[in-house]
């Protein structure tokens, strides 16, 4: 991780308000937002206010999942309101629509998008910002992504998880990219436009001051819950590969204080899966990973179990400060393929009490197919069905296909906006 930045860092917000040259032109501005999109340095000053505070004519708002308010529980329809901070029009998009139609773009001048994001495919923010670069690109409206840190870092060497296939599109993921991506919203935006929308006008406002090398600690900001179940960054480090448990019959601990970095049930034996792990915490310490897997009780507030006293286990990194933590996730935990092992063990320990389960949102409605939609390759299910067998070939074995790193770090060269 490289020394910080002088100055103290900006997000693309904080750029856009320094300098008022950028908007004086503007007459009509819409802006996707919610609440969890706040200054770098003022974390209590929401960047809508910020924005028309500042004189930024904001006519519109548009809202992603779990609203502008960003409380809406996860998968829930949001319908259209008026924001009581600043009087305007919010347009819902997640529920009856998606992305906005022409007539909710035609008499703007520009869209701003200002949303954080947690750097893994399955969180839909980055899809609400896929259907925005279409929308904006066929309405003939400039679009400028006001960007923020991908908090998993951008270290391109540590993106994993499948490729999106084809016939595993939904909106928890509209294109071919990674799990974990380690790209920036600005850096996705850039890439469809590239592949999918060049016909679409758009401007990123980079983060000034951003370590793209580090993760979420190094950048010295306080932590802003992203939706109700992402209230602490520990949450984020564990989210590419736990949310995978969200199409089984086990609880990942919503309304607990850390969901995602814990996996249980109320028929879990801790310690007979601990037992099944420690060959693969063996290889994982061989690496020098500071990774531990404790037992742990929890009562989830919400989904399978929600109630219940649950018996599981709990992701810890074992470092010494925030700088090592910001090194350690960039670097040497891989959440996916511990999330993948970690089912495949759950599966393989407890045959009878383990099941998949339908996952309904407003997306998908029936919630059907939830590991295939979430992993993104169809295969995986057969794969783990096979590792989870005594003597079926290992997880590892059948993993080795399931990334492209090196074909993702050629393809996303062109459209980086910070050094690596």
């Amino acid at each position: 991780m490289r020394q910080p930045a002088d100055g103290p860092l900006q997000f693309g917000v904080d750029r856009l308000l320094a300098d008022p040259a950028l908007w004086r032109a503007w007459t009509r501005v819409g802006l996707v937002t919610n609440d969890a999109a706040r200054l770098a340095q003022a974390p209590a000053q929401r960047s809508r206010v910020a924005l028309r505070g500042a004189g930024v004519p904001v006519v519109r708002l548009f809202g992603p999942e779990h609203g502008l308010g960003a409380t809406a529980d996860d998968g829930a329809v949001v319908h259209d309101g008026v924001d009581a901070a600043t009087t305007l029009p919010v347009v819902s998009l997640y529920g009856t629509r998606m992305r906005p139609t022409r007539a909710q773009l035609t008499d703007l001048d520009i869209v701003l998008f200002d949303i954080p994001d947690v750097g893994a495919r399955f969180y839909t923010y980055a899809w609400t910002l896929w259907h925005l670069v279409h929308a904006c690109g066929e309405a003939r409206v400039p679009l400028m992504v006001l960007d923020r840190p991908n908090p998993l870092s951008g270290v391109i060497a540590s993106a994993e998880g499948p490729m999106l296939q084809p016939d595993c599109r939904s909106f928890i993921g509209e294109d071919d990219i990674p799990v974990r991506h380690s790209l920036t919203l600005g850096e996705l935006a850039r890439l469809w436009q590239r592949e999918h929308v060049p016909e679409l006008e758009l401007h990123v406002m980079t983060c000034r001051g951003y370590d793209a090398t580090g993760a979420w600690p190094a950048t010295g900001c306080r932590w802003v819950a992203t939706s109700p179940a992402m209230p602490s960054f520990t949450s984020a480090i564990w989210y590419p590969g736990t949310c995978l448990f969200e199409a089984t019959n086990l609880s990942v601990g919503r309304g607990t204080a850390t969901p995602f970095a814990q996996v249980g049930a109320p028929w879990l034996d801790s310690g007979r899966l601990i037992d099944a792990l420690t060959p693969h915490l063996a290889h994982d310490a061989a690496r020098c990973s500071p990774l531990r897997v404790r037992p742990c009780r929890f009562t989830p507030a919400q989904g399978p179990h929600a109630q219940e006293a649950c018996h599981g286990v709990r992701f810890e990194l074992a470092v010494a400060d925030d700088r090592d933590l910001a090194e350690v996730v960039a670097r040497s935990v891989r959440p996916v393929a511990w999330g993948l092992t970690l089912l495949a063990e759950v599966m393989a320990t407890h045959p009878e009490s383990f099941a998949w389960a339908r996952y309904p949102t407003a997306a998908n409605p029936q919630g059907e197919d939830h590991l295939a939609r979430l992993i993104g390759d169809a295969r995986v299910a057969t794969a783990l069905q096979a590792a989870s067998v005594v003597g079926g070939p290992s997880l590892g074995a059948s993993a080795t296909g399931w990334t492209s790193a090196p074909a993702w770090a050629e393809r996303t060269a062109p459209v980086l906006l910070y050094p690596r």
